[in-house]
């Protein structure tokens, strides 16, 4: 096998690892602040801000590998995307600055409600720029000689908005899951409550992006319901009705680690769904993973760093989770 011919196909298997870890592991740190506006009280914040505390910004680790990434194995994608969403992803990562800063800010305030108010709408603003990102991927970007050719709003629309609120309640899923696995008593009741609510938003926001994008896009529809693709894929769809089930007992019986985990695989099928209706388009409809590719020697030449630094990376992140494993007591803070 010709390694030169597969390094496309490598390169993209890395970035869709950096991705879903992206929207994994800084997903549930977005859902906290998603959550704060609806937190009993400051001491319920300060508790949840340290549930995070020691991950949030390692978890951005993998956003930069990500757009690092793009950029390196596939220039010609990255000089398509960035104008197309030039303006969700500047204020995706602004949104991100200020969650940053709010973390330094916050917990030497003597007043708080603004900075509380900055970590929620940063959270929920950048949640919301990564759904019409995705959306506008999903609908597909305007090309002509090989470069962007559509309007700064052509991400705005319908479909869009729906996958923004979408990713922002999954989001909110994933924090409410995680406080209950790192809290007690009745901090994690209230989130189990959450859950529940949020379980129900994010299977309906799947549901109408799974029944929309086969019959807006014919490319999609023939994916997934022509034969044999459609026997071949559709255990996809099937696996999360009893995954969703489960998620709800599990949530009901106040289990700890098992919503999370589950909430977990909800988004890895979703992110396999989406995968699915676009590969080998990394710029759908028109450009493919092999047209956007770097030449292959600087694809080999990153390969050898990315695959020295990966290990490293995730070792790191490993360790970090083991050593604040536990929960986190009431009375905690992020100073």
């Amino acid at each position: 096998m010709d390694l030169t011919a597969q390094l496309p196909l490598i390169w993209a298997g890395i970035l869709g690892i950096a991705v879903a870890l992206y929207v994994i592991l800084d997903g549930f740190d977005l859902g906290i602040g998603i959550l704060f506006p609806f937190a009993k009280d400051d001491a319920e914040r300060d508790r949840m801000l340290a549930s995070i505390a020691p991950f949030w910004d390692g978890n951005e680790t993998w956003l930069v590998l990500g757009g690092g990434g793009l950029l390196v194995a596939f220039p010609r994608a990255y000089s398509i995307v960035m104008p197309a969403f030039y303006l969700p992803l500047i204020v995706m990562l602004l949104a991100l600055v200020c969650r940053g800063v709010t973390f330094e800010f916050r917990g030497i305030a003597q007043s708080k409600p603004f900075w509380n108010a900055v970590f929620a709408a940063g959270s929920t603003l950048a949640g919301l720029c990564q759904g019409f990102v995705l959306g506008g991927l999903v609908q597909g970007v305007k090309i002509e000689n090989g470069a962007f050719a559509g309007g700064p709003f052509d991400w705005a629309t319908p479909f869009g908005l729906l996958c923004g609120i979408g990713v922002v309640a999954g989001y909110a899923l994933l924090g409410a899951t995680w406080l209950m696995l790192k809290t007690d008593g009745d901090m994690a009741r209230r989130a189990a409550a959450k859950a529940k609510v949020l379980l129900v938003a994010v299977l309906v926001f799947m549901a109408a992006v799974s029944l929309y994008t086969p019959l807006a896009f014919p490319r999609i529809a023939q994916r997934w319901f022509t034969l044999p693709n459609l026997i071949y894929l559709s255990p996809v769809p099937i696996l999360t009705a009893p995954i969703a089930l489960a998620q709800w007992r599990f949530i009901g019986a106040q289990r700890e680690l098992a919503p999370f985990l589950l909430t977990v695989a909800l988004f890895l099928l979703g992110y396999l769904g989406l995968v699915i209706s676009t590969f080998p388009y990394i710029v759908p409809p028109q450009l493919t993973i092999w047209e956007a590719a770097a030449a292959p020697s600087s694809q080999a030449f990153m390969l050898i760093g990315t695959l020295v630094l990966l290990p490293v990376i995730l070792c790191y992140t490993g360790l970090t989770y083991w050593l604040f494993r536990g929960k986190v007591r009431e009375g905690a803070a992020y100073h």
